[in-house]
């Protein structure tokens, strides 16, 4: 059951782009086949983002391992589908026109924040391996991804204004960061009141 827990976990990721695929293939993305593109690309980096920040607190809670060891196969994943995300809104979207991109990031805030968010997924992507581990030294790379909290608010802000009204499943997943985000944090002030108290 362990060696089949990557391969599987590796599989459902695929699952969504496989989806679209078929969708695109066959005409199903609607009446506004890159707008509904561009939403399906950017929530399953959303969710993604969202499962890759659990499994830390996870393994926390209950004590298990394996949500770790899926923890930077998730976080690839939600990396590869914002890339996608925003070579589709860049390349399809805008035709690479650059100086539209810019004056639609400085005028939307949804758009400012979704790039925003891209660029703190960037340096954590380039950095996840353990060589870049090494490079940086352990406590600095942990600093350096830290910022995947900071990456998960603004994505949750960028999907809570694209839309006029706020999607119930958007909510949802604020809802799950800020749980995620507060068992790190009491975890944390355990581990320091621990290390105040030991001899």
């Amino acid at each position: 059951m362990k060696k089949a827990l990557v391969p599987t976990a590796f599989a459902a990721c695929c699952v969504p782009l496989l989806w679209l695929a078929v969708q695109a293939a066959t005409s199903g993305l609607g009446a506004n086949p890159v707008e509904e593109l561009l939403n399906d690309l950017g929530y399953t980096a959303f969710v993604l983002l969202a499962l890759t920040l659990a499994c830390t607190p996870l393994q926390i809670v209950s004590g298990w391992n394996w949500p770790i060891r899926i923890r930077k196969l998730l976080g690839d994943f939600c990396f590869f589908y914002a890339c996608v995300h925003m070579l589709t809104y860049v390349v399809i979207d805008q035709g690479l026109d650059l100086k539209a991109v810019a004056t639609d990031v400085l005028k939307h805030k949804f758009i400012f924040l979704g790039m925003a968010t891209w660029l703190l997924l960037l340096p954590l992507a380039v950095t996840s391996t353990r060589g870049w581990q090494r490079r940086l030294g352990f406590r600095r790379w942990k600093r350096l991804h830290r910022l995947v909290y900071l990456a998960g608010g603004l994505a949750s802000f960028h999907f809570l204004l694209r839309f006029k009204t706020p999607r119930v499943e958007t909510i949802a997943w604020m809802g799950v960061i800020c749980v995620l985000l507060l068992v790190r944090v009491v975890a944390a002030a355990r581990r320091r009141a621990g290390m105040v108290q030991s001899p």
